[in-house]
């Protein structure tokens, strides 16, 4: 295969890459996608089964699932291994969801690896349509080239998070030697069900034969779920609180501290530089994924890898400061679970009088239920709308939000920079104040592009 360096000048490759993304987005939604493996594993199977070049650790979840991605293949880079990940959904540039030894992929190679895989792509789409179905979406085309290019990378090992739900997922066309699930509750029910019990059904689906399965503490339906399937599958189940867990975490510089009782043994006062109680537990569930993917759960990790690994890991969008003088928070919280942490991790690690929180949620999310947990950190409001034609229309969410807090706490910005400039200059006016933008991740990412063409730094 050509070196890309051969072909691409890094103006072109840019232009490539752009060019690979226009062609993703023309194609049906991630926000509308099929229930269905068939086309990509047929792709996959025309590219000689890339999906199967490395082993895989499988992830899903409501909650969660993007961070404790990071985590495990942060640990498991420390460990030696080269690493391929695939999260979602990006928040800059899609470039961001496939990363290869820890960097986002080159758009020398997402432009390469599109050319090798455009043909075969072709004739999936042609097979679909003869036989009256929709070609190949946007979701499926991406884990098909991102599955490529690990391949062609190569990695020692994959770390797939699912895009949504699992059963049906593209990612699962893949099989898991380590399946591992964040906390579930209740999302994009319209898709994956109405019910604690039928949402981890749906999820319960990445669990492949005697897979070793990692869960996060669950509500009791998720987890007899989990626990049927495990039986089924005759795969082992290790449940936090049980075969593992968060013995301390404690407010430190930058983060906190965390102890955790692993599947074999324990690591002390580990440095973490994320914020938030629920960061410390999604590095729990990775640190027991990693342990039964390198020693089949019985093996004692070295501490430099838990401890190399937790040292460098970031989970940008995720309880992230991206301005200081006023202080800016960014979280990615879409959900009331997500809101709930990001409520908590305020009060726990920061010490601020007064917040102004910069809200946009997308029409297929609970914001009532969202806003119902925000409205308890006393708050006051800028309600906003995220370019995205799936976002809530800002009259109808501030009316929601004023009926919680009071109209003299709410007021509205159609765009995002004003928003935020709104925000920031009542932050400025008085000492321990501060923003926290949230709701939506596509706002959150508006929110980062902005603080970066600025130049507001960071706190």
């Amino acid at each position: 295969m050509t070196d890309a360096s051969d072909d691409y000048d890094e103006a072109e490759a840019r232009d490539a890459a752009d060019a690979v993304y226009e062609a993703l987005i023309a194609r049906v939604g991630e926000g509308s996608p099929r229930p269905r493996l068939a086309p990509t594993r047929r792709a996959v199977e025309l590219l000689g089964d890339p999906h199967r070049a490395a082993p895989v650790i499988h992830i899903t979840g409501t909650n969660g699932k993007t961070s404790t991605s990071r985590i495990i293949e942060a640990m498991l880079r420390a460990s030696g291994l080269r690493t391929g990940l695939l999260t979602s959904p990006h928040l800059e540039r899609f470039t961001e969801r496939m990363s290869i030894d820890g960097e986002p992929i080159s758009d020398e190679a997402v432009a390469r690896n599109w050319d090798e895989i455009l043909p075969f792509l072709a004739i999936v789409d042609a097979e679909l349509e003869g036989a009256g179905e929709e070609p190949l979406t946007f979701f499926e085309v991406l884990t098909v080239l991102a599955f490529a290019s690990f391949a062609d990378a190569p990695v020692d090992v994959v770390v797939l998070e699912v895009g949504m739900g699992g059963e049906w997922d593209s990612t699962n066309v893949a099989d898991g030697q380590v399946a591992v699930f964040t906390p579930i509750d209740l999302d994009h029910r319209a898709r994956l069900g109405s019910t604690i019990t039928e949402i981890a059904r749906t999820k319960s689906g990445i669990i492949k034969p005697t897979a070793a399965v990692i869960t996060a503490k669950q509500p009791d339906a998720a987890l007899a779920v989990l626990e049927e399937a495990a039986e089924l599958t005759e795969s082992s189940l290790a449940v936090e609180g049980d075969a593992f867990d968060v013995l301390e975490s404690r407010v430190a510089v930058g983060g906190q501290l965390v102890s955790v009782r692993g599947l074999a043994g324990e690591y002390r006062d580990v440095p973490l530089p994320l914020f938030g109680r629920h960061q410390a537990e999604n590095a729990a569930v990775a640190i027991a994924a990693v342990e039964a993917f390198i020693g089949g759960g019985a093996v004692r990790l070295a501490d430099e890898v838990v401890e190399g690994g937790l040292a460098t890991v970031t989970s940008p969008g995720r309880m992230q400061a991206i301005a200081a003088d006023p202080v800016v928070i960014v979280d990615a919280a879409h959900n009331p679970h997500g809101a709930a942490a990001l409520v908590a991790a305020l009060d726990e690690y920061f010490d601020f009088d007064e917040v102004m929180v910069v809200l946009g949620v997308l029409g297929d999310k609970d914001a009532a239920g969202i806003v119902d947990v925000l409205a308890r950190a006393n708050a006051s409001f800028v309600v906003t709308r995220p370019d995205s034609d799936r976002a809530r229309d800002v009259q109808e969410l501030s009316a929601l939000v004023a009926a919680r807090v009071g109209a003299d706490r709410v007021h509205i910005a159609e765009r995002t920079d004003d928003a935020l400039d709104d925000a920031r200059a009542w932050a400025a006016e008085a000492p321990k104040r501060a923003v926290v933008v949230t709701g939506s991740l596509v706002l959150v990412g508006e929110a980062m592009a902005i603080a970066a063409d600025r130049g507001w730094g960071r706190a």
